[in-house]
Protein backbone atom coordinates (compact mmCIF):
# COMPACT_ATOMS: atom_id res chain seq x y z
CA UNK A 1 0.00 0.00 0.00
CA UNK A 2 1.71 3.13 -0.91
CA UNK A 3 1.98 5.62 1.57
CA UNK A 4 1.95 9.49 1.17
CA UNK A 5 5.29 11.07 1.42
CA UNK A 6 5.96 13.43 4.22
CA UNK A 7 6.64 17.30 3.87
CA UNK A 8 10.17 18.41 4.69
CA UNK A 9 10.56 19.98 7.45
CA UNK A 10 12.80 23.14 7.96
CA UNK A 11 13.41 25.24 10.90
CA UNK A 12 13.62 29.25 10.82
CA UNK A 13 17.26 30.33 10.95
CA UNK A 14 16.41 31.56 14.51
CA UNK A 15 15.65 28.20 15.72
CA UNK A 16 18.64 26.54 14.65
CA UNK A 17 20.75 29.77 16.11
CA UNK A 18 19.60 29.16 19.60
CA UNK A 19 22.27 28.99 22.05
CA UNK A 20 22.44 25.09 23.44
CA UNK A 21 20.79 25.17 26.92
CA UNK A 22 23.59 23.40 29.00
CA UNK A 23 20.84 22.70 32.31
CA UNK A 24 19.17 19.98 30.42
CA UNK A 25 22.26 18.44 29.54
CA UNK A 26 23.54 18.99 33.40
CA UNK A 27 20.16 17.12 34.36
CA UNK A 28 20.43 14.49 31.60
CA UNK A 29 24.02 13.18 33.30
CA UNK A 30 22.43 13.07 36.92
CA UNK A 31 19.34 11.41 35.72
CA UNK A 32 21.91 8.50 34.38
CA UNK A 33 23.81 8.22 37.27
CA UNK A 34 20.40 7.77 39.18
CA UNK A 35 19.39 5.59 37.01
CA UNK A 36 22.47 3.34 37.68
CA UNK A 37 20.70 3.35 41.43
CA UNK A 38 23.16 6.17 42.88
CA UNK A 39 22.90 8.61 45.51
CA UNK A 40 23.01 11.83 43.95
CA UNK A 41 23.33 15.38 45.44
CA UNK A 42 22.08 17.64 42.67
CA UNK A 43 23.66 21.37 43.63
CA UNK A 44 23.63 22.11 39.90
CA UNK A 45 20.22 23.44 39.14
CA UNK A 46 18.53 26.58 40.76
CA UNK A 47 15.29 25.03 41.78
CA UNK A 48 14.29 26.21 45.10
CA UNK A 49 13.55 23.25 47.12
CA UNK A 50 11.03 24.64 49.29
CA UNK A 51 7.47 24.54 49.09
CA UNK A 52 5.41 27.87 48.77
CA UNK A 53 4.57 29.07 52.18
CA UNK A 54 0.90 27.61 53.20
CA UNK A 55 -1.00 30.93 53.78
CA UNK A 56 -0.16 31.68 49.69
CA UNK A 57 -1.05 28.32 48.90
CA UNK A 58 -4.65 29.08 51.21
CA UNK A 59 -5.25 31.99 49.28
CA UNK A 60 -4.98 30.24 45.64
CA UNK A 61 -6.99 27.49 46.65
CA UNK A 62 -9.53 29.82 47.72
CA UNK A 63 -9.54 32.07 44.45
CA UNK A 64 -9.55 28.93 42.31
CA UNK A 65 -13.47 28.41 42.89
CA UNK A 66 -14.03 32.30 41.51
CA UNK A 67 -15.72 31.95 38.30
CA UNK A 68 -14.42 35.52 37.62
CA UNK A 69 -11.43 33.78 37.19
CA UNK A 70 -12.73 31.15 34.90
CA UNK A 71 -13.17 33.56 32.29
CA UNK A 72 -9.86 35.24 30.21
CA UNK A 73 -8.25 37.95 32.40
CA UNK A 74 -7.53 40.94 31.10
CA UNK A 75 -4.30 41.22 28.54
CA UNK A 76 -2.05 43.23 31.05
CA UNK A 77 -3.52 41.48 33.95
CA UNK A 78 -5.29 42.28 37.09
CA UNK A 79 -4.51 45.76 38.21
CA UNK A 80 -4.71 44.67 41.86
CA UNK A 81 -1.99 42.50 41.15
CA UNK A 82 0.32 45.52 39.81
CA UNK A 83 -1.04 47.29 42.61
CA UNK A 84 0.64 45.17 44.72
CA UNK A 85 4.57 44.97 43.64
CA UNK A 86 4.16 48.65 43.85
CA UNK A 87 3.44 48.40 47.47
CA UNK A 88 6.28 46.04 47.57
CA UNK A 89 8.85 48.18 46.10
CA UNK A 90 7.39 51.49 48.17
CA UNK A 91 7.67 49.56 51.36
CA UNK A 92 11.10 47.29 50.88
CA UNK A 93 13.13 49.87 48.43
CA UNK A 94 11.65 53.51 48.69
CA UNK A 95 10.98 53.30 44.89
CA UNK A 96 7.47 55.14 43.56
CA UNK A 97 6.04 52.88 40.48
CA UNK A 98 2.61 53.97 39.24
CA UNK A 99 1.07 50.89 38.53
CA UNK A 100 -1.00 51.42 35.72
CA UNK A 101 2.01 52.52 33.55
CA UNK A 102 5.07 51.31 34.83
CA UNK A 103 4.27 47.18 36.39
CA UNK A 104 4.23 44.73 33.75
CA UNK A 105 3.02 41.22 34.45
CA UNK A 106 5.00 38.52 33.15
CA UNK A 107 4.91 34.57 33.08
CA UNK A 108 8.14 34.43 35.31
CA UNK A 109 11.44 36.70 35.09
CA UNK A 110 12.61 34.79 32.65
CA UNK A 111 10.46 35.52 29.84
CA UNK A 112 10.38 39.25 30.28
CA UNK A 113 14.25 38.63 29.83
CA UNK A 114 14.06 37.03 26.48
CA UNK A 115 11.11 39.37 25.15
CA UNK A 116 13.28 42.45 26.20
CA UNK A 117 15.37 42.04 23.12
CA UNK A 118 12.81 41.12 21.15
CA UNK A 119 11.03 44.35 22.02
CA UNK A 120 14.19 46.60 21.25
CA UNK A 121 16.55 44.71 19.13
CA UNK A 122 16.93 45.17 15.15
CA UNK A 123 18.63 42.09 13.69
CA UNK A 124 22.52 43.36 13.61
CA UNK A 125 22.25 45.41 16.48
CA UNK A 126 24.71 44.88 19.82
CA UNK A 127 23.44 44.00 23.33
CA UNK A 128 25.89 44.28 26.27
CA UNK A 129 25.79 40.93 28.40
CA UNK A 130 27.57 39.82 31.31
CA UNK A 131 29.99 36.94 31.42
CA UNK A 132 29.50 34.80 33.12
CA UNK A 133 25.60 35.36 33.51
CA UNK A 134 21.99 33.64 32.96
CA UNK A 135 22.05 32.11 29.23
CA UNK A 136 18.66 32.72 28.91
CA UNK A 137 19.86 36.54 28.05
CA UNK A 138 21.73 35.29 25.10
CA UNK A 139 18.57 33.46 23.92
CA UNK A 140 16.24 36.56 23.56
CA UNK A 141 19.31 38.49 21.65
CA UNK A 142 19.42 35.27 19.07
CA UNK A 143 15.93 35.41 18.67
CA UNK A 144 16.31 38.81 18.13
CA UNK A 145 19.01 38.07 15.04
CA UNK A 146 21.00 40.63 17.98
CA UNK A 147 25.29 40.21 18.35
CA UNK A 148 26.01 40.14 21.92
CA UNK A 149 29.23 42.07 23.44
CA UNK A 150 30.21 40.20 26.55
CA UNK A 151 31.17 42.20 29.75
CA UNK A 152 33.84 40.19 31.71
CA UNK A 153 33.01 39.85 35.31
CA UNK A 154 35.78 39.12 37.41
CA UNK A 155 37.27 38.66 41.07
CA UNK A 156 39.70 41.27 40.74
CA UNK A 157 36.56 43.96 39.59
CA UNK A 158 34.39 42.52 42.18
CA UNK A 159 32.17 40.42 39.63
CA UNK A 160 30.85 44.25 38.07
CA UNK A 161 31.62 44.96 34.45
CA UNK A 162 33.85 47.35 33.79
CA UNK A 163 32.09 49.70 31.95
CA UNK A 164 35.40 51.98 31.42
CA UNK A 165 37.05 49.08 29.40
CA UNK A 166 33.99 48.35 26.78
CA UNK A 167 35.39 50.10 23.67
CA UNK A 168 33.40 53.49 22.75
CA UNK A 169 32.64 52.36 18.88
CA UNK A 170 30.87 49.23 20.63
CA UNK A 171 29.32 51.05 23.21
CA UNK A 172 28.04 53.81 20.91
CA UNK A 173 26.26 51.06 19.08
CA UNK A 174 24.80 49.55 21.44
CA UNK A 175 20.90 49.13 22.07
CA UNK A 176 20.66 47.31 25.44
CA UNK A 177 22.53 45.96 28.56
CA UNK A 178 22.00 43.32 30.84
CA UNK A 179 22.56 43.84 34.88
CA UNK A 180 22.16 41.00 37.20
CA UNK A 181 23.22 41.55 40.53
CA UNK A 182 22.80 39.75 43.36
CA UNK A 183 24.25 37.68 40.18
CA UNK A 184 24.06 33.97 39.32
CA UNK A 185 26.30 32.44 38.98
CA UNK A 186 28.80 34.58 41.22
CA UNK A 187 26.62 35.25 43.86
CA UNK A 188 28.15 39.25 44.35
CA UNK A 189 25.88 42.12 44.67
CA UNK A 190 26.07 45.75 43.29
CA UNK A 191 25.89 49.12 45.00
CA UNK A 192 23.74 51.86 44.60
CA UNK A 193 27.75 53.86 43.40
CA UNK A 194 27.70 51.49 40.80
CA UNK A 195 24.35 51.70 39.76
CA UNK A 196 25.15 55.81 39.33
CA UNK A 197 27.86 55.07 36.94
CA UNK A 198 26.14 52.46 34.87
CA UNK A 199 22.58 54.85 34.15
CA UNK A 200 25.37 58.12 33.57
CA UNK A 201 26.71 55.18 30.83
CA UNK A 202 23.56 54.21 29.93
CA UNK A 203 22.75 58.16 29.12
CA UNK A 204 26.10 58.76 27.14
CA UNK A 205 25.41 55.71 24.73
CA UNK A 206 21.70 55.90 24.48
CA UNK A 207 21.50 52.53 25.59
CA UNK A 208 18.49 50.63 27.67
CA UNK A 209 19.64 49.02 31.13
CA UNK A 210 17.80 45.66 31.64
CA UNK A 211 18.30 44.81 35.73
CA UNK A 212 17.75 41.16 36.25
CA UNK A 213 16.95 41.41 40.51
CA UNK A 214 15.56 37.80 40.34
CA UNK A 215 17.47 37.61 44.02
CA UNK A 216 16.48 40.57 44.90
CA UNK A 217 15.48 39.53 48.80
CA UNK A 218 18.50 37.44 49.26
CA UNK A 219 21.23 39.37 50.56
CA UNK A 220 23.49 38.12 53.57
CA UNK A 221 25.19 39.37 56.92
CA UNK A 222 22.05 41.45 57.59
CA UNK A 223 22.73 43.83 53.71
CA UNK A 224 19.37 43.99 51.81
CA UNK A 225 20.37 44.19 47.88
CA UNK A 226 19.93 47.12 46.30
CA UNK A 227 17.49 47.86 43.41
CA UNK A 228 18.51 49.23 40.91
CA UNK A 229 15.32 51.51 40.76
CA UNK A 230 16.85 53.16 44.02
CA UNK A 231 19.48 54.82 42.06
CA UNK A 232 18.14 58.39 40.87
CA UNK A 233 17.33 58.26 37.22
CA UNK A 234 17.13 54.78 36.88
CA UNK A 235 13.51 54.80 35.32
CA UNK A 236 14.62 57.07 32.29
CA UNK A 237 17.22 54.50 31.36
CA UNK A 238 15.55 51.38 31.63
CA UNK A 239 13.52 48.35 34.05
CA UNK A 240 14.06 45.74 36.57
CA UNK A 241 12.94 42.24 36.08
CA UNK A 242 11.60 40.33 39.71
CA UNK A 243 9.99 37.48 40.55
CA UNK A 244 7.89 35.85 43.03
CA UNK A 245 10.14 32.50 42.18
CA UNK A 246 12.95 33.01 44.64
CA UNK A 247 11.65 35.31 46.94
CA UNK A 248 8.52 33.10 47.83
CA UNK A 249 9.24 29.67 46.39
CA UNK A 250 7.22 30.32 43.82
CA UNK A 251 9.30 29.11 40.85
CA UNK A 252 6.45 26.68 39.58
CA UNK A 253 4.14 29.58 39.58
CA UNK A 254 5.42 32.06 36.92
CA UNK A 255 4.72 35.15 38.55
CA UNK A 256 7.44 38.11 37.14
CA UNK A 257 7.42 41.81 36.55
CA UNK A 258 8.95 44.30 34.46
CA UNK A 259 9.44 47.76 35.85
CA UNK A 260 10.57 50.84 35.43
CA UNK A 261 10.48 53.73 32.38
CA UNK A 262 6.74 53.77 31.03
CA UNK A 263 8.02 53.59 27.49
CA UNK A 264 9.65 50.45 27.41
CA UNK A 265 6.46 49.15 30.05
CA UNK A 266 4.27 49.58 27.16
CA UNK A 267 6.39 47.80 24.55
CA UNK A 268 6.76 44.55 26.91
CA UNK A 269 2.97 44.69 27.53
CA UNK A 270 2.19 44.83 23.74
CA UNK A 271 4.52 41.78 22.27
CA UNK A 272 2.75 40.26 25.84
CA UNK A 273 -0.56 41.15 23.82
CA UNK A 274 0.23 39.25 20.85
CA UNK A 275 1.81 36.15 22.68
CA UNK A 276 -0.46 35.44 26.47
CA UNK A 277 -3.62 36.04 27.54
CA UNK A 278 -1.83 37.05 31.16
CA UNK A 279 -1.78 34.51 34.27
CA UNK A 280 -4.80 32.77 35.55
CA UNK A 281 -6.73 35.41 37.89
CA UNK A 282 -6.09 32.67 41.08
CA UNK A 283 -2.48 32.96 40.89
CA UNK A 284 -2.73 36.71 40.53
CA UNK A 285 -5.09 37.07 43.59
CA UNK A 286 -2.51 34.54 45.56
CA UNK A 287 0.54 36.29 43.88
CA UNK A 288 -0.64 40.02 45.08
CA UNK A 289 -1.18 38.26 49.24
CA UNK A 290 2.09 37.19 49.15
CA UNK A 291 3.69 40.97 47.95
CA UNK A 292 1.25 42.87 50.55
CA UNK A 293 0.77 39.81 53.03
CA UNK A 294 3.43 38.57 56.16
CA UNK A 295 6.63 39.42 54.90
CA UNK A 296 8.35 36.96 57.46
CA UNK A 297 8.39 33.83 55.54
CA UNK A 298 11.25 36.07 53.16
CA UNK A 299 13.14 37.00 55.90
CA UNK A 300 13.11 33.14 56.99
CA UNK A 301 14.03 31.95 53.83
CA UNK A 302 17.04 33.86 53.38
CA UNK A 303 18.00 33.01 56.87
CA UNK A 304 17.88 29.79 55.90
CA UNK A 305 20.32 29.48 52.73
CA UNK A 306 22.36 32.24 55.35
CA UNK A 307 22.78 29.29 57.82
CA UNK A 308 23.18 26.62 54.76
CA UNK A 309 25.81 28.87 53.05
CA UNK A 310 27.77 29.32 56.42
CA UNK A 311 27.86 25.43 56.94
CA UNK A 312 28.94 24.91 52.89
CA UNK A 313 31.82 27.34 53.50
CA UNK A 314 32.93 25.63 57.24
CA UNK A 315 32.76 21.82 54.77
CA UNK A 316 34.83 24.12 52.23
CA UNK A 317 37.31 24.67 54.65
CA UNK A 318 37.59 21.69 56.58
CA UNK A 319 38.65 19.95 52.96
CA UNK A 320 41.07 23.05 51.70
CA UNK A 321 38.80 24.35 48.67
CA UNK A 322 39.49 27.89 49.10
CA UNK A 323 36.67 30.23 47.72
CA UNK A 324 34.87 33.95 48.14
CA UNK A 325 31.39 33.71 50.23
CA UNK A 326 28.49 34.86 48.16
CA UNK A 327 27.09 38.00 49.83
CA UNK A 328 23.77 37.17 47.64
CA UNK A 329 21.63 34.93 45.89
CA UNK A 330 21.55 30.93 46.60
CA UNK A 331 24.84 30.40 44.94
CA UNK A 332 28.29 29.88 45.34
CA UNK A 333 30.84 30.32 42.65
CA UNK A 334 33.68 28.15 43.11
CA UNK A 335 37.49 27.88 41.77
CA UNK A 336 38.39 24.40 40.21
CA UNK A 337 41.52 23.01 41.31
CA UNK A 338 44.56 23.36 39.11
CA UNK A 339 45.02 20.53 36.20
CA UNK A 340 41.06 20.51 35.54
CA UNK A 341 38.81 22.57 32.84
CA UNK A 342 35.21 23.53 34.71
CA UNK A 343 33.70 20.46 32.64
CA UNK A 344 36.05 18.01 33.57
CA UNK A 345 36.22 18.82 37.15
CA UNK A 346 32.06 18.91 37.17
CA UNK A 347 31.99 15.60 35.28
CA UNK A 348 34.96 14.64 37.96
CA UNK A 349 32.71 15.25 40.98
CA UNK A 350 29.32 13.95 39.09
CA UNK A 351 31.05 10.01 38.42
CA UNK A 352 33.86 9.98 41.70
CA UNK A 353 31.59 11.59 44.55
CA UNK A 354 28.06 12.09 42.72
CA UNK A 355 27.46 15.20 43.11
CA UNK A 356 26.46 17.62 40.71
CA UNK A 357 27.84 21.05 40.11
CA UNK A 358 27.20 23.47 37.07
CA UNK A 359 30.70 24.03 34.94
CA UNK A 360 31.40 27.87 34.78
CA UNK A 361 31.88 27.63 30.96
CA UNK A 362 28.46 27.21 30.82
CA UNK A 363 27.99 30.69 31.50
CA UNK A 364 30.21 32.42 29.40
CA UNK A 365 33.92 31.83 28.74
CA UNK A 366 35.16 34.01 31.61
CA UNK A 367 33.48 30.77 33.54
CA UNK A 368 35.95 28.96 32.50
CA UNK A 369 37.87 27.83 35.95
CA UNK A 370 34.84 27.86 38.21
CA UNK A 371 31.96 25.67 39.36
CA UNK A 372 28.57 26.90 40.44
CA UNK A 373 26.76 25.33 43.50
CA UNK A 374 23.77 25.98 44.79
CA UNK A 375 22.25 26.18 48.51
CA UNK A 376 19.06 24.05 47.39
CA UNK A 377 19.27 21.24 49.59
CA UNK A 378 19.92 20.42 53.60
CA UNK A 379 22.91 21.32 55.24
CA UNK A 380 23.39 17.94 56.39
CA UNK A 381 23.33 17.30 52.04
CA UNK A 382 25.41 20.27 51.66
CA UNK A 383 27.95 19.17 54.20
CA UNK A 384 28.10 15.81 53.16
CA UNK A 385 28.58 16.81 49.16
CA UNK A 386 31.43 18.83 50.23
CA UNK A 387 32.56 15.46 52.40
CA UNK A 388 32.35 13.22 49.76
CA UNK A 389 34.74 15.64 47.44
CA UNK A 390 37.19 16.03 50.09
CA UNK A 391 37.80 12.08 49.74
CA UNK A 392 39.43 12.58 46.44
CA UNK A 393 42.04 15.01 48.05
CA UNK A 394 41.84 17.35 45.10
CA UNK A 395 42.74 20.49 47.45
CA UNK A 396 46.02 21.30 49.23
CA UNK A 397 46.05 20.67 52.93
CA UNK A 398 43.10 18.38 52.10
Amino acid sequence: MATEQQIKIEPAARMTDLPTQFFSTLVAKANKQIAMGKDIINLGQGNPDQPTPAHIVEALQQAAVNPLYHKYPPFSGYPFLKEAVAQRYKEDYGVELDPAHEVAILFGGKTGLVEISQCFLNPGDICLVPDPGYPDYWSGVALAGGIMHFMPLTAQHQYLPDLSAIDPEVADQAKLMFLNYPNNPTGATASLTFYDEAIAFARKHNIIITSDFAYGTIGYDGKRPVSFLQAKGAKDVGIEVYTLSKSYNMAGWRVGFALGNAQIIEQINLIQDHYYCSLFGGIQEAAALALTGPQQCVKELTATYERRRNALFQALHEIGWKADMPSGSFFCWLPVPEGYTSAQFADLLLEQAGVVVAPGNGFGSTGEGYVRLGLLTSEERLQEAIHRIGKLSLFKGN
